[in-house]
């Protein structure tokens, strides 16, 4: 479920909305230990662009 979440992420990630809502929608179907990997491959690949959303969504989880 993690490849498929990355693929759609990536596919989704050229606009805001769309990547917050696909972000949220993930983090209800991943495991704990897949949701922290998620987490630090967001924060790589779209920390730049995206980073207030990626901290929104994550910080929730706690």
């Amino acid at each position: 479920m993690l490849k498929y979440t990355k693929t759609i992420l990536q596919k989704v990630s050229f606009n805001k909305d769309l990547f917050k809502k696909e972000l949220r929608k993930s983090v209800q179907w991943l495991k704990r230990d897949e949701i922290i990997l998620l987490e630090a491959w967001c924060i790589i690949n779209f920390g730049t662009i995206y980073s207030d959303v990626i901290t929104e969504v994550f910080n929730k989880l706690s």
